[in-house]
Formats: structure tokens, C-alpha cells, sequence
């Protein structure tokens, strides 16, 4: 699961989770910025790409290092 959360003075406003496939806002602001990048179909769509440039390309990696160390 690819997870990109966007804080400010430690408190979580907006995060996009690939298992819900759009972004989620916790506070006014992150709502707000939330309905706009999900209506926005390029931004949307480039973050459930940064899934398959980060953890299918990373997770087995550090998957075997784990292993070999324990």
C-alpha cells in the first residue's frame, strides 16, 4: 500500500492511500485540498503510478534484507 500524507505543525491535513485510490482530508484545508486533487484526473492518476514506482520496485528489496538479517 503506497500512502503520501501532507502535514503541517505535526498535524495530518490530507493523505492519499492507494487501497482507497483518492485523497482524504482531516481538517477544513485538507478537505479542500483533497476535492480538488481528486477532481483533478492527471494528478489523480500520477499518484496511483507513484505505486508502482515505489513499492513494487522497493518492497521486495528490503523484504530480502529483513529476511537475511533475522
Amino acid at each position: 500500500e503506497y500512502i503520501d500524507s501532507y502535514f503541517f505543525n505535526k498535524l495530518e491535513l490530507t493523505r492519499f492511500s492507494s487501497s482507497v485510490g483518492k485523497f482524504v482530508g482531516f481538517t477544513e484545508y485538507g478537505v479542500r485540498n483533497a476535492e480538488y486533487w481528486n477532481n483533478n484526473p492527471s494528478y489523480l492518476s500520477a499518484m496511483k503510478a507513484q505505486k508502482e514506482v515505489y513499492c513494487l520496485n522497493h518492497v521486495p528489496v528490503y523484504y530480502t534484507a529483513a529476511l537475511t538479517k533475522s
